[in-house]
């Protein structure tokens, strides 16, 4: 199994990061998750929302945006959503 880069960029929106991974994220199309989706629509979705602060994942084949709650802090939960894309992909055998 090959470990997971992921490299979070910043988005002309202060409340979304753009994590780019080194592997797809999706098996093709767009999928969007919001708060309250359906958590086994997508266990990637599922696991960033745990994290809490989040309001919105956007996924593709190339990325993964992730919009964050008012209030909340990039420093303190960029980490924290990379951390959880890392365990989804490394522990599911994604």
């Amino acid at each position: 199994m090959h470990a997971v880069q992921v490299s979070p960029e910043p988005t002309p929106n202060p409340n979304a990061v753009k994590f780019t991974l080194g592997r797809p994220s999706t098996d093709g199309g767009a999928e969007t998750f919001t708060e309250g989706s359906d958590p086994a629509a997508s266990p990637l979705g599922a696991a960033i929302f745990a994290v809490g602060d989040v309001t919105n994942v956007f996924a593709t084949a190339d990325f993964v945006s992730v919009t964050k709650a008012d209030g909340a802090d990039w420093s303190e939960l960029g980490p924290k959503v990379e951390a959880a894309i890392i365990a989804h992909f490394e522990g599911s055998g994604a």
